[in-house]
């Protein structure tokens, strides 16, 4: 969809477990400023009191009233009837909440709540890392298109989606994509999360830094000393950071092998991506190896790093040439190269997670829910 072209104004929140932030978006543009309330998710009714009235005051701000409202809040939670169940990092929330019915009750337009990592994903193949990847081969004179994107985000947790053909999936319980419960390579018997989050940065820079975890720096700073721009344990950090590639790169792998489609990557750790991303895509063309000592592929497609210039030049080339239609003199062009691309996020996850918020809200508004 071209959200551009489309006139309708959808409010938006974007939840934490601190704040709360309400803004409302036309053509994929703010037409209003960014409201913030205390998210007080210890306490359901003052939580719910701020989220009614960050939205008023938003749609006070609005040039026209607002189509519908639409938003990332955290999961577990029963997201096409808008009910939120009990949460961790929102703790008032027990029992069932029908956050959805009432807000739709209090401003009469419809309300649709999603997952942020699913709503990530999504921006990113509306407006974001997928028609920037399509551009760049259809500038490049490749037929090559893409049509699959599998995303997660590194920050706190290990948040994912997938978007298949333009589609986000949902799945039947409303908890596809859940990339934070894949298996941990690097320690099976947890899951993937405790190898790539903020803890996880911090828990091994710690160790190989032989300091405790409460004195080891956040991943910022952990990045900037892994690139050297600050004094610290260099090679602590840029093995902090090669160790949450390699799980990372496993989890993809995983998924990658049932989407077969491009991979992007957001959140806050996603600046850090110097440090692990050449370990993800390292982790995504390794091999298992057959009973007979043979080896092949982790994936049938061969992965590209789409930060690296070199890399980027190759995946955008392919291995395109010209066969004959056999029975005829007739000559076609083929592609061999099976290759997948990975890479950052070009919208920002704030920014991809509203934009999505935004399409989703409006393909259901015109699907008629």
């Amino acid at each position: 969809m071209d959200l551009k072209l489309d006139k309708r104004i959808v409010m938006t929140l974007d939840a934490g477990g601190t704040n709360f932030r309400f803004s409302a978006i036309r053509g994929g543009e703010p037409v209003t400023e960014t409201i913030a309330m205390p998210s007080n998710g210890d306490n359901l009714d003052q939580c719910l009191t701020n989220i009614v009235e960050g939205f008023a005051r938003i749609r006070d701000l609005c040039p026209e009233l607002p189509a519908a409202i639409s938003f990332a809040f955290p999961g577990p939670a029963d997201y096409p009837k808008g009910i939120i169940g009990d949460l961790g990092n929102l703790p008032g929330f027990r029992g069932g909440i029908a956050l959805g019915p009432m807000l739709e009750d209090r401003f009469s337009v419809p309300a649709f709540i999603n997952n942020d990592g699913d709503l990530f994903v999504y921006g990113e193949a509306i407006s974001g890392f997928l028609p920037y990847v399509n551009g760049l081969l259809e500038k490049a004179g490749s037929q090559k298109r893409f049509k699959n994107l599998f995303g997660v985000t590194l920050g706190t947790g290990f948040g994912g989606g997938i978007v298949l053909d333009g589609d986000l999936l949902a799945g039947d319980n409303s908890i596809s994509g859940e990339a934070w419960l894949l298996r941990n390579k690097l320690d099976p018997g947890m899951n993937a999360e405790e190898g790539a989050s903020i803890r996880a940065v911090r828990r091994v820079y710690a160790e190989k830094a032989g300091i405790s975890f409460h004195d080891a720096p956040e991943p910022k700073d952990i990045c900037e000393i892994g690139l050297g721009n600050t004094p610290g344990n260099k090679s602590a950090a840029q093995e902090a950071f090669r160790r949450m590639g390699e799980v990372v790169g496993d989890a993809m792998g995983n998924a990658l092998t049932l989407v077969d489609g491009l991979a992007v990557i957001g959140g806050g750790i996603s600046a850090a991506w110097p440090l692990f991303l050449p370990a993800i895509v390292e982790e995504l063309n390794s091999s298992y190896t057959g009973p007979d000592g043979r080896k092949f592929r982790r994936l049938a497609s061969k992965a590209f790093n789409l930060e690296d210039p070199g890399q980027l030049e190759a995946f955008l080339a392919g291995e395109t040439r010209e066969i004959t239609i056999p029975g005829s003199r007739k000559r076609m062009a083929y592609d061999p190269l099976q290759r997948i691309g990975v890479g950052i996020s070009r919208l920002g996850t704030t920014e991809a997670v509203a934009i999505g918020a935004c399409a989703f809200a409006l393909n259901k508004l015109d699907s008629k829910f």
